[in-house]
């Protein structure tokens, strides 16, 4: 099996999600006491937040590069940026490593596509349902991707970076985030795209009438099968 590099702490509450994920697809696939080779560099979210918010998004690739280059220099055979949202800076970290970085959009594409699906809603960070680094690399894959409305987002984002990064799971954010699901439903949505890594905290496959799209789970699963030869 390669090494997997986990580039986390993005929170470190969904960090601690993809070592279990990427673990038990591992003893699925090899049975036994088989688990998942990897190495994980964690970075601080407080600095990364505060770039985020400032908008100096090259300064925060610095610091996810490094990591990066950590990992790597760790033995690393591959990179997995463990959030949705630092992938605005992906190409900084790919160019600082000579292993393949696994975009997190690429394999939630891939799984959209294979589900016969192309128009899909789209939940997570601000940055990651209002800009195009995210969204302009899913329609490269031929989808068609809704946001919620101006309001919704402002609250989308609210429940990550103030409930879920801090580990706080509120059966009233569930509702909220229901609403808004059922919102991008009614606009067409086919698929609804769990696209910030702490979503999967709060919501589940049955907390939608259509198929969701775990967006770390996902990237997990995409990796050790890599990791095993399979991709």
């Amino acid at each position: 099996m390669k090494t997997i590099g986990l580039i986390g702490g993005m929170s470190w509450e969904s960090s601690a999600e993809y070592y279990r994920l990427l673990n038990e697809f591992t003893r699925e696939r090899l049975g036994g006491l088989h688990s998942a080779r990897c190495v994980l560099y964690s970075v601080d979210f407080a600095e990364i937040e505060e770039l985020q918010a400032a908008g100096a998004w090259e300064a925060a690739g610095k610091i996810l590069a490094d990591a990066a280059r950590g990992v790597a220099a760790a033995g690393a055979d591959m990179v997995l940026i463990c959030t949705n949202t630092m992938h605005k800076v992906a190409d900084q970290v790919q160019d600082a490593v000579p292993v393949p970085l696994v975009h997190l959009a690429d394999t939630t594409a891939h799984a959209v596509t294979s589900a016969g699906l192309r128009r899909v809603g789209l939940l997570g960070t601000a940055f990651t349902m209002e800009q195009d680094f995210y969204r302009g690399r899913l329609a490269r894959h031929g989808l068609d991707v809704l946001v919620p409305d101006e309001q919704e987002r402002a609250l989308v984002h609210h429940v990550i970076y103030e409930e879920l990064c801090l580990g706080v799971v509120r059966e009233a954010s569930r509702a909220a985030y229901r609403r808004v699901i059922d919102r991008l439903v009614g606009e067409g949505a086919e698929g609804i795209i769990l696209g910030c890594t702490e979503i999967e905290l709060l919501i589940a496959p049955e907390h939608s009438p259509v198929p969701v799209f775990p967006t770390a789970r996902l990237h997990a699963e995409a990796a050790v099968a890599l990791a095993l030869g399979e991709g």
